[in-house]
Order: C-alpha cells, then structure tokens, then sequence
C-alpha cells in the first residue's frame, strides 16, 4: 500500500493525494515515508512534467508526524533517527526545487509536519472553512518542527515574526494564513481549490521558492542586522524567565531559528535536524507526549467511564449557587447550548450570577470573537431564579453552595423534588466526602461528585467523585456531561480533600513549611517556579485564602476526631494562624496576604514576612525536591489507597488540576522518569531529615522492587 497516490492528468500534472491507509487522518508513518521517496524518485524523473498538487483524501489535510513512533525513539536510536529526518527532508525538497510549480491545495487542517508539508510548496491554496487550524504546536508536546517548519517560517516571517508560532505553538485561521502571506489564495469548494491550482500551475510553468531565488533576504533582517541582534541580545533571558530551565524545546527551536537563519537553506535544515533528534531522544518530549497526547486521547475516549452504557446528554441543568463557581458552572453550561437555571437564595444575587456570564461574553463580543446575537441567544439558555420550582424538568443539579454539610444537606433535599425520574444530583465540594453528602439524598445511587476548578470558564479539568452507592450509569452520564461542556474529566474514589484537593494541600503546606524553616519567602516561590509549578505556594495560598485553609484545617480535625484519629499539629498551622489572628492577613480577596496588593501596582511579597527568617542550610535543589516529591508521594497513597484507580487520572488530574510541573508529564511519571528505585532512595533521605510526609509507599517500593513502573 502507498500513503501518496500519484496521478498524472492529460495537461502533466501531477496531483499527489496524501491517504495513509488504516488511519482516519495522514501521519508522517514508515508507510508516509517509503511513499514519499517514490513519489519524489518518481516526480524528478518525469519528462514532461507541467506541475505538482499536493491534495489529501481525509477530511483534514495531514495531522504531523507519528507520536507511536517519535515517543518510541531512545537516545541509542539517535544516529539512525537523524538519518530517517534528514532522508525525509530530502524527499521534501527535491520536490520543492524541482523548478516545477508545486502548489498545495488544502481541505483542511494542518498542523505539524501537515504544515511543513504546505510550507514546502510554491502556492498554498486553502479551502474556506472557519474550523480549519493551521500551524506548528510541537513546542506544546515538547518538541519543534522537525520538517523545515523553523527555516521555512523564519524566511517567509522574519524571525521576531516567526518566534510566536515556533516557541509558543500559536495555531491561526484561514484568514490569518492570508494575512500573514502564507496561504495565497482560498475557494469556497474542493473543485475550486484544484481549478484555481491548475491555472495557476498553466500560468507559472517555472516556480521556485522565494528563499531559493539568488539576493532573497529575510524579512526584518538575519541576526546580523542591528534591529534583530538587539532583540536577540535579550530574547534568551526572557525565554528562560518563561521556561524557568524545565522546557528544552522552546529553546532549542529559538536556537535553530536564529543559526538557521545565518546559512544556506540545506545547512539550515540540518540544524533543525540536530535539534529535533535532541528533543526526541530526551525524557521531558517524552512525558508531555505520554500525557497531554496518548493521555489524554486516553480521556476522551472514555477510558474511565464505565462501559456497556448508552451515551447520555443533559438537557436541562440546575446550578445552586450563584457564586463565582456556581456562575462559572452555569456559563459553561450554556455556552455549549445547555438550558440551565442558576439558582440562589435572592433574585438579586441570582441576577448578579447572570451577570458573569453577560461580561464574558460581552468580552468575546468586543474581541470580535462573537456576534451580539450569538451573545444574546446564550444569555437566554440562563435563568437566574431564586424560586425552586424553576428547576423543574432538570435532569442534572449541580450544588455549588458553601462547604458546610448541613448547608449542602438543605439544598439537597428540597432541590432534589424538582428531579426528573432517573436525574442526577452532584456535588461541587472540594473536600467534603461524597458518601457523607449523599446521605442527605432520596437515592444515593443517583448522587456523585463533580469538582470544578476555578475560574471555571478557564480551567478544564472537572474531578468527579463516585459515592460508595454512586451507580455506574450515574458515573457513566457524569463523564458524559463532563465531555460535554467540553472540559477533561478524571475519576476518582471518595475521601476525605479526594485527589486533587487533597495533594494539593500538600503543595502548598510544603511551601508554608519552608517559610517557617526560616527560608526568605521568595526563596520558596523561586524553587516552586525552577520546579516547574506555574505559581509559588504563598501567591496560591493568598488566592484560596488562609481563612479557607484554616477553617479546612479545622473542620478535618473535628471530623476525624469523631472516627477516632488524630491530625497532628503542624507548624503551619502557627504561621496561618498568626497570619489571621495577629497580623489581619488573610489572603488576596482582603486586600493583605503573604502578599501585598497595592491598588493600580504589582502585587509583591509582605516585608512583615521577615519575623520568620533565619539562617538555614537548606539549597535550591533540596526544595525544589522537596516541592515535587512531597506532592507525587502523596499521589502514590492515593493510587495505594483506591482513590485512584488510573495512572492517566493521576497525571493529568495533578497537571490540569494542582499545575503539578506539567514537564514530567504529571505526579506518576515524574517518578517513572525520576527511575523508580532512585526514587525510593530520594525519599527516604527527605524522610530522615523532614518526617514522615516523605515516607516511601509500599506501593513505590514494591514496583521498585519489582523493576516495574507505573503504567
């Protein structure tokens, strides 16, 4: 079987359809590129060739290279592999220089090496579709455009341009591609893309690429021109004040971009090349690969949900609450066509609820990312109501009230009347055990928990929590909720903070821990940052603020005092409390946390802070250690624990739902990657000198034992 069919018309055109058998879209596979070197073999040795359309058979144009295969290349590979790129690239550009028009006619999509494919050609021709996406998201797995797409789009871009596709993965529209030069010209049918291909073929019987044509300068300049060397003076320490050193392929493809730019198109390619192979052969490409690809199309494709259960659709949605939550939760209802009434003890402020919707899509309107119509006809799926009766017919609540169990017991009960036969009813606690919640339910079966982040509109993970008694069709219609609204759901078992709250309180703990050591706070929000966290423990502790985290703190004593355990003081709880009680600062929503927030200026941390420094030996790495590990631990005791129950739930719950470094691929495989068996002996030594948060799960030590890892 060929990947390229290759079909040579009555006027010598050749029109080379890209169709990778058994695949639903085209990859640059083994298949891709044994047909390629034919095709490429072949086209040179045409006599009476006129020109060359790239067409595709799927319904998008080419979605980039093969992660089977790129996550699969190890560092004894490395020869081979840049042999495999360098022969492709080859391939690519015999075409590209065949002195022939060579003329793209896209149907769809394009990303990655689908792009490059494009990028390669003489006139891009696109069809117009407002769903198509075009560009270069390698960066995003932790890898660059390894088929000419960095020196492609530097001499089409310029390289200050360019950088933002490159290092940042920004894909862009059809009319954007016509903006920027790089598609030429769109159609409004499949016929009218290849028409306008084949005149422009008979028109331009001699085609080259502009960078091929002798005197071609890049546009803005190369890095010798003044301009640009003055950019390029700074652009490494502002990238590595971005990427804090955790992520290698932003700067490999700043440093491909900027040496490639300074030679010959061909040397320039095998720059790429050798970065590429670096990036490929490494360990971060490989985690982000692992989770943010095969994960989570792992997630999407129901890996958690329960099987043998029929796909499920909400039609009508209550939200109780019209909180800053509960107002998020009814917005992404409705913005995906869900008629949802959003529900709090006053019209007032249930009207108020409403209100945040209104503002965020007004903001998509002035962005002239939506119509004023389109505005209104979603504002009209929310009805702010302060009358239970309006929840008649729904067949899905959503309490988001207060986390206080008697509270969410009321609203339960007289919500749960206006159920449709065989409704859902969820909770959005945080912490409190879903099992206890449920008691307060007609039919447990029915009851579950889902946990939405905040901002809801922003964040995509929802964590949804099954009940002792909670049905599988119940987890079943949650998970299918969940997709949705078009937000990434995880499973997990009850407990107490269950996955995600739970570990992430150990994050920040660790964070408050160190401060009280003695080490200067910004000390602590620097390792967090060097260990890849987005932001520091004491900026995160400000926003779910400490009078939360006391009023947690105390609520889980009193709780399993009454199971007959204990919660052992922390020193923390000393430093929180002083915070309160002695200093008035209880976190950002009052004005004065571990930072200050001066009206119109930059939040910086408080100089009060100060009482708690002393001299310490703790080092950078220590903490940084100290950061991850405590957090991945903890992940393991859940997994040990059957809060847990997948190693893909795991990771892209802690990246999506704590911001766990998201360059180790998520908590499970940072210790994967970290070599299990060093693992175990990291932690023992952090356990011998911080205590027993860092004692080694059995279950760590038994897959170490075994030589096995967590998959």
């Amino acid at each position: 079987m060929s990947a390229i069919k290759y079909q040579k018309d009555q006027d010598n055109i050749v029109t080379l359809t890209l169709d990778s058998s058994g695949q639903s879209a085209n990859t640059m596979n083994a298949e891709f590129r044994d047909s390629l070197k034919d095709v490429a073999t072949k086209l040179k040795a045409e006599t009476d060739l006129a020109g060359v359309i790239i067409a595709s058979a799927k319904k998008t144009f080419f979605a980039g290279g093969d992660l089977n295969e790129l996550i699969q290349v190890k560092h004894e590979n490395a020869t081979e592999f840049f042999q495999q790129i360098q022969e492709l690239k080859a391939h690519m550009r015999t075409i590209e220089t065949l002195g022939k028009p060579v003329v793209a006619a896209l149907n769809g999509t394009a990303l990655g090496g689908g792009w490059e494919i494009a990028l390669a050609t003489h006139r891009r021709i696109a069809l117009n579709d407002p769903k198509t996406k075009f560009g270069l998201p390698e960066v995003t797995l932790g890898l660059l455009p390894g088929g000419g797409g960095i020196v492609r789009m530097v001499r089409f871009l310029g390289l200050q341009n360019a950088f933002p596709y490159l290092m940042e993965g920004k894909q862009f529209d059809v009319k954007t591609a016509v903006s920027l030069g790089l598609v030429h010209d769109t159609a409004d049918s499949m016929d009218e893309v290849l028409d306008k291909a084949r005149a422009w073929i008979k028109a331009n019987p001699k085609s080259q690429q502009p960078f091929d044509v002798k005197g071609y300068k890049i546009p803005g300049g190369d890095p010798r021109t003044p301009a640009v060397a003055q950019v390029l003076a700074i652009a490494p320490a502002m990238l590595r004040d971005k990427t804090k050193g955790c992520y290698p392929a932003p700067e490999a493809i700043m440093s491909a971009a900027v040496e490639g730019a300074q030679v010959d198109v061909d040397t320039a390619l095998r720059i790429e090349t050798r970065y590429f192979n670096k990036l490929t052969t490494g360990q971060v490409a490989k985690n982000m690969i692992g989770t943010f690809w095969f994960g989570l199309n792992s997630i999407k494709a129901g890996g958690s949900r329960p099987q043998g259960i029929a796909p499920w659709q909400a039609k009508k949605v209550a939200v109780l609450g019209a909180g800053m939550m509960g107002s998020g939760i009814a917005y992404s209802c409705a913005i995906k066509g869900i008629q949802v009434v959003l529900k709090d003890v006053s019209q007032e402020a249930a009207d108020k609820g409403k209100s945040y919707s209104q503002k965020l899509l007004e903001k998509r309107v002035s962005r002239g990312r939506m119509t004023a119509e389109k505005k209104d006809q979603i504002l009209s799926l929310i009805t702010a109501s302060a009358d239970y009766n309006d929840l008649a017919g729904c067949d899905l609540i959503i309490e988001a009230v207060f986390e206080n169990q008697e509270l969410k017991a009321t609203v339960t009960q007289e919500a749960e009347k206006h159920l449709v036969e065989g409704g859902i009813f969820a909770s959005n606690t945080s912490t409190l055990p879903i099992s206890e919640l449920a008691k307060a339910s007609r039919d447990e079966s029915h009851f579950i928990g889902l946990h939405f982040f905040s901002p809801v509109d922003k964040m995509q993970l929802v964590e949804i929590i099954k009940g002792k008694n909670t049905s599988a069709e119940t987890l079943a219609r949650a998970y299918d909720f969940v997709q949705q609204i078009a937000k990434t759901p995880i499973v997990v078992n009850d407990s107490r903070g269950f996955f995600t709250s739970r570990v992430f309180g150990t994050f920040i703990q660790e964070g408050m821990r160190l401060v009280t050591e003695g080490v200067h706070p910004a000390k602590v929000e620097m390792a967090a940052l060097k260990a890849g966290m987005p932001v520091g423990p004491l900026a995160i502790q400000d926003e779910v603020s400490l009078s939360l985290t006391e009023h947690i703190t105390k609520e889980t004593r009193k709780a399993l005092q009454a199971e007959g355990q204990n919660l052992p003081e922390s020193p923390v709880e000393g430093l929180v409390e002083w915070m309160i009680h002695s200093e008035n600062r209880k976190g950002k929503a009052a004005g004065a946390g571990f930072y200050e927030y001066p009206q119109g200026g930059k939040k910086h941390l408080w100089d009060g802070l100060s009482k708690w420094q002393k001299t310490n030996d703790i080092n950078e790495q220590e903490m940084i250690d100290r950061i991850l590990f405590v957090q991945a631990l903890d992940t393991v005791r859940c997994m040990q624990e059957g809060v847990l129950e997948s190693v893909v739930d795991a990771n892209i719950g802690s990246i999506f739902g704590i911001g766990f470094a998201p360059w180790t691929g998520g908590a499970i495989q940072f210790l994967n990657q970290y070599g299990l068996d060093k693992a175990v002996q990291r932690a023992q030594q952090l356990e011998a000198k911080y205590g027993e948060r860092f004692a080694v799960p059995q279950l760590l030590r038994d897959k170490a034992q075994k030589g096995e890892l967590f998959q």
